[in-house]
């Protein structure tokens, strides 16, 4: 399997992979990244975040290495892949070491972005690798033990110059009557003089893929820090934050990890999605993700 450069051209760039491990005991994000600022120069990062805590961990860009379609990423002791993650992070204050071995990916059929991501000078490009998989295996958190067995996983990702000024995110996978996964994406968009507020969303719903987006329909009737609702045609969908519990990332601004963002890990957001009068799921679930963030300058 060749190895694949650095991304040609100049000026600000970014790109990220986001994987999220939801266990019985606690969950696990991961943010390998590089970054690229305006002067020419690339680093690389780690993100970690915990319920309980957050940490950045800084690598000169030659501890970065990518393989294939960029799937299988090495950055420093850190490894990757469709098939798992290996970790191997030891601060003076900080560790985090162990392995976590995943089960078939759920890969959309089509791309999130559809036409959008044809669009030139687009600020960021979102990706979504696997909707959900199973995690076995364990990790040691500063001496903590974090048990995976047959957890939840999603894989997602992004690239461009900066993160929209104005966006929420929000993702989450459950088992009730019905195996679900659900990701929902809106941000402010400009283009050309102008902008708009794009949606994007993916429901893995019983099997059955779902889609929200501008593109097909899709518009956000209201959103904010509170949650959001968006409707396309026949289709309603009401996320309601109840509670966060926000930690501080590093999110790129050209190029640069200079804006500071908040993730709640664990939130506990209240899902309900409607067809026509049908309502096909309403679930409520303290391991869901959020983020809400917005430069008002």
């Amino acid at each position: 399997m060749e190895e694949q450069p650095l991304p040609h051209g100049r000026g600000a760039w970014f790109e990220g992979w986001y994987f999220k491990h939801q266990g019985e005991e606690g969950g696990l994000a991961l943010i390998p990244a590089i970054h690229r600022e305006k002067r020419g120069e690339w680093t690389a990062s780690l993100q970690i975040i915990t319920p309980w805590e957050s940490r950045m961990i800084s690598y000169p860009i030659g501890a970065f290495s990518r393989w294939g379609d960029g799937v299988e990423l090495l950055l420093g002791e850190n490894w990757f892949s469709q098939d798992g993650v290996y970790l191997e992070v030891e601060e003076p204050d900080f560790s985090l070491k162990g392995e976590l071995r995943y089960g078939p990916l759920a890969v959309p059929a089509e791309d999130i972005m559809g036409p959008f991501r044809h669009v030139p000078h687009m600020q960021c490009v979102h990706g979504i690798l696997s909707m959900g998989h199973l995690v076995d295996g364990e990790v040691e958190l500063n001496g903590k033990t974090l048990y995976f067995d047959k957890g939840r996983g999603y894989w997602e990702t992004d690239r461009g110059r900066s993160f929209p000024k104005r966006y929420l995110w929000t993702q989450c996978s459950w088992q009730q009557r019905q195996r679900v996964s659900l990701m929902l994406a809106i941000a402010h968009i400009p283009v050309g003089l102008g902008s708009f507020t794009g949606v994007i969303c993916e429901i893995l719903f019983a099997g059955r893929p779902i889609r929200l987006a501008t593109y097909r329909g899709g518009r956000a009737v209201r959103w904010g820090e509170d949650g959001a609702e968006i409707r396309q045609g026949r289709l309603r969908l009401l996320v309601e934050v109840l509670e966060r519990h926000p930690m501080p990332l590093q999110a790129p601004a050209g190029g640069a990890m200079t804006r500071t963002i908040h993730e709640s890990l664990f939130a506990t957001v209240r899902y309900r999605l409607w067809e026509g009068e049908k309502l096909l799921f309403d679930h409520t679930d303290s391991q869901a993700s959020f983020k809400w963030s917005e430069v008002t300058q």
